[in-house]
């Protein structure tokens, strides 16, 4: 059992290895990239503003009472926008694109691939990672990163909005802590997160989409394990660039 995932995760990353590779090859699949782009783009945007409204809020809400009890209300207009920019925004957006777009990519070339479209690409000598999976890992890649600052604004902005009108806070101390404690740093790792985050979902639907077993069933099943392991990787992977970020960008003193 072992020895099977170790053979899958080594799988995995070929793959990531030749998708990387195949990004600067000619030609590039321009028209197949603007199609996948608006595809992710559409079944995330709605859903993506709908969730940071009141992610944005619950975090506010939370560490307006924390600050509260700490005697730190002047804080929390810093301290709750850096969460959802750091932390809550990319995920957010991760999680949706793995769940909505994610899926839609696996079961796409997973039917492809039992209908053997695939194994006849490669019969013409058209190669099936630069023709289908390059622009679709591209295009989730350039969704995340774009989306990630619609969420950013967007949980921002409700965070506000709930820590004055409910929590009876000043905009004027809400907006003061925030400068006093955030910087342009935290904007550079949420994005770079959300460009990771991106190319990890297209990776990994790409890959279960790639390799189904049995037939539709298994198309489903690869489907449900791609999610899965999407959302894994995905917080693995946060807590990793999390705790380097924390190591090389000092924090900014209030």
């Amino acid at each position: 059992m072992i020895g099977g995932a170790l053979r899958q995760t080594g799988r995995l990353f070929a793959l990531a290895a030749e998708v990387t590779r195949a990004v600067f090859r000619r030609p590039f699949q321009f028209r197949e990239f603007i199609e996948q782009f608006w595809f992710v783009a559409g079944v995330t945007i709605l859903p993506a503003a709908l969730v940071s409204i009141p992610f944005g809020a619950v975090i506010a809400l939370q560490v307006g009472s924390l600050t509260q009890q700490l005697g730190a209300q002047s804080f929390t207009g810093g301290a709750s926008v850096l969460a959802v920019i750091q932390q809550a925004s990319p995920l957010i957006v991760a999680l949706l694109i793995a769940g909505a777009a994610g899926s839609a990519i696996c079961a796409d070339l997973g039917s492809r691939k039992i209908r053997e479209e695939l194994d006849a690409m490669e019969v013409m000598g058209v190669s099936p990672v630069q023709r289908l999976v390059v622009p679709r890992v591209l295009a989730t890649m350039a969704v995340a990163v774009l989306l990630n600052g619609l969420v950013s604004v967007v949980g921002t902005l409700g965070g506000y909005f709930f820590n004055i009108v409910l929590q009876g806070g000043t905009p004027g101390a809400y907006l003061a802590s925030f400068s006093a404690l955030a910087q342009l740093p935290d904007l550079y790792i949420s994005e770079f997160k959300a460009l990771v985050f991106g190319f990890i979902a297209g990776i990994v639907a790409a890959y279960r989409g790639l390799n189904p077993r049995g037939g539709p069933k298994g198309v489903g099943d690869a489907v449900n394990q791609a999610v899965v392991i999407t959302f894994l990787l995905l917080f693995f992977v946060n807590m990793v660039l999390t705790g380097i970020y924390l190591q090389i960008v000092p924090p900014k003193g209030g």
